[in-house]
Order: structure tokens, then C-alpha cells, then sequence
């Protein structure tokens, strides 16, 4: 496995199979879209196929905070410690910084608390209709 900061060398061709369980997921030129657009991204790369496997994102305003929004391990690829290199990884980008976020469903909780996280309240608002997102913008 290959792991990278940022996206360089990254098409939207390596990118099949993600938001899995998603409605009406993103399609893989939204994902590379979204990828781009985030201040961090962390990329696993299986190097037999070329493939990305897995993936991490922040937003960061680069002064004080971040929001980790996507954590995402392709199914076939899960319990092989890709995850918990990727979120190992984003933290140690985002380490000077003094708040990281993000939020998460409660099985997901005792996760995120082995690299140190708090459980936390976390507010949101879904748009069901733009879940597959938009390159108009």
C-alpha cells in the first residue's frame, strides 16, 4: 500500500467504489472534485492495481481549526489497518493546528477515541437532494 499527501497523479478513473451505501453517491469525477477542493487529503493507493483504496479529507481555515469530513475504506479493503493509517496521517498534517472535528455515527465512537479523540455534540443539516453533488459549481 502507497500512501500520499495530496492528490498529484490522482484521475478520476482510480476512484470506483466509494461512498458505499450511499443513495445517490458522488460520481468518481465529484470524488477527484472534492479531493482537490479540500484543504488535506490523504490517498491510499493499492500498488498492484493503481487504485485508490482508501482515502481521508480537512477542511482547515490553516490557523487554528479543522473539520475532517470523509474517512472512506473501499469494503474489500477494510480491517487491514488502512484506516487507521490514513487517520494517523491527516492528525500528523493537522497536528499544529489547535482544534481537528469531525463527526461520526456513535459505532464509530470507541474508533476515533484510540487516537486520542473526544466524544463530543455535534450539529448538522443533511440535503438529501444534492448527495450525489454537482459540478455546476
Amino acid at each position: 500500500m502507497i500512501y500520499k499527501n495530496g492528490i498529484n497523479e490522482i484521475s478520476s478513473d482510480m476512484l470506483n467504489g466509494f461512498f458505499v451505501d450511499w443513495p445517490n453517491p458522488p460520481s468518481p469525477q465529484t470524488h477527484l472534485k472534492l479531493l482537490k477542493n479540500s484543504s488535506k487529503a490523504v490517498i491510499a493507493v493499492d500498488e498492484k492495481t493503481n487504485y485508490v483504496v482508501g482515502f481521508i479529507t480537512a477542511i482547515s481555515d490553516g490557523v487554528l481549526s479543522a473539520y475532517i469530513p470523509f474517512l472512506e475504506v473501499l469494503p474489500e479493503y477494510k480491517n487491514k489497518g488502512i484506516g487507521k493509517e490514513l487517520v494517523k496521517l491527516m492528525l500528523k498534517e493537522l497536528d499544529d493546528l489547535y482544534m481537528v472535528d469531525l463527526s461520526c455515527d456513535d459505532d464509530l465512537v470507541s474508533y476515533y477515541e484510540k487516537f486520542g479523540m473526544l466524544k463530543s455534540n455535534s450539529m448538522l443539516v443533511r440535503n438529501y437532494e444534492r448527495q450525489s453533488g454537482s459540478l455546476d459549481k
